[in-house]
This record gives C-alpha cells, structure tokens and sequence, in this order.
C-alpha cells in the first residue's frame, strides 16, 4: 500500500509540477494561430507530433538531464537560476503583450498561403511554444530525487511507472488541447482568451521566479561564511 501510495504520489508530482509550466489551456490559442490556415485533419496530426515530441523531451530531460549537467560540470542550482530567468522574462513579456494588435502586426502575424507546407511539429510548436526551458529545469529536477520510498529496483521501477504516467498524461492534455484549439477559443471567445492568457503569463512570471529562488537559495546554502 505504502508502494502504491508512492507511485501515485510521483505521478500528482510530476503532473503538478509540470502542467503550470507547459499550460497547453494558453498555448492552444497561440497553436490555433499557427496552424489555422491548415486543414484540421493536418492540425490534428500536428497536435500529436507536438504531444509525441513534448514527452520525448520531457522524458529526457527527467532520465537523463541531470547526467548531462553533470557531465558537462553544470550545476542544479544554477540550471533553476539561468531556466528561472528565462521563464520571467517569457511570462514578463506576455504578461505586457498588447491584447489588440494593430492591421500591419495582423497583417505580419497573417497564416502563411494556402500552398506552403505545414509547420514543423518540433520547432517552434513544441520548443519552445509548448516545452520550454522552464518544464525542462522541472523535469531535471524532478529526475534528480531519488524516490525515499524505494528499498528495491522494483520498488523504484513502479516509482518510476508512476512519474512515467504522470509525463504520459501532461502528453495527452496537450494533445487534447491543441485537438480542440478551436473550440477552447470558440467557448471562451476573444475576451475570455485574452484573460487566459494574462493570467497564465503572471502563473510563468511567478513560477520563474521561485525557479530562481529555490536556485539562489541552493548557491547561498553552499557558501562559506
């Protein structure tokens, strides 16, 4: 039961922690932008290269990020500080993006002729619209504690099914949302986009800054005063 408890409690983790980041809820309108000039089986197909190409990198990011970092002499603590700045800058200038767009910036921002082919599921729609530094420092982190509950490499193994589900399921919410896109902006209308948006902006600025935070209090822990 305790094992049990275990995996469910690194899947939550995992979710929690990674769904505020990647927030596929305010990256489907900024997708439906990118891809409304496409017809919506190939938005679809698109949608999932996205959901596919998100949980490759966060897979790796949790399996194999912190042995890159350490590899290459990088620390954890200065990994959240450098992914936190970015992830404030991003949510700053969301946060401070005009919500009305003048006729040259919509013409400019206008879906590419009918004839070009379809965007390029990884670049930018899944790095860094959808899986941006941000997640990845999250998902690093997450990979770098070991689980306390596992005496075993079975035990571990079922810890890390757990983690593994809980990176499956943030895979079908973005699929899911990136399905819908055009429904979500249907319900919600521009106005309700817009708040979205916003808020999910000030959700990055914040969650930038505790990055960064828990970074600087990590470096401050290693001084010797």
């Amino acid at each position: 039961m305790g094992l049990a408890n275990a995996a469910l409690n690194s899947f939550l983790l995992v979710y929690a922690a990674l769904f505020p980041i990647v927030n596929p809820l305010s990256g489907a309108p900024v997708f439906l932008m990118m891809t409304r000039h496409l017809s919506p089986g190939v938005r679809h197909k698109l949608a999932a290269g996205v959901a596919l190409n998100g949980f490759v990198l966060l897979l790796g990011s949790l399996l194999v990020g912190s042995h890159l970092l350490e590899f290459f002499g990088i620390t954890l603590p200065v990994v959240r500080v450098a992914g936190g700045l970015v992830v404030s800058v991003m949510g700053w200038q969301l946060l401070n993006q005009r919500g009305d767009p003048t006729a040259e910036e919509r013409q400019s921002a206008a879906p590419p002729p009918q004839h070009e082919p379809p965007p390029d599921p990884f670049y930018p729609l899944t790095m860094p619209l959808t899986v941006g530094p941000g997640s990845m420092t999250v998902a690093i982190t997450l990979g770098s504690q070991r689980p306390q509950a596992a005496e075993s490499l079975g035990d571990l193994a079922v810890i890390g099914g757990g983690a593994l589900t809980g990176l499956a399921a943030i895979a079908v919410t973005i699929y899911v949302c990136y399905r819908f896109a055009d429904n979500i902006e249907a319900i919600l209308g521009r106005a309700g986009t817009n708040v979205l948006v916003r808020l999910s902006a000030f959700i990055l600025l914040c969650i930038g800054i505790e990055i960064i935070w828990a970074g600087v209090s990590s470096l401050a822990a290693t001084l010797k005063i």
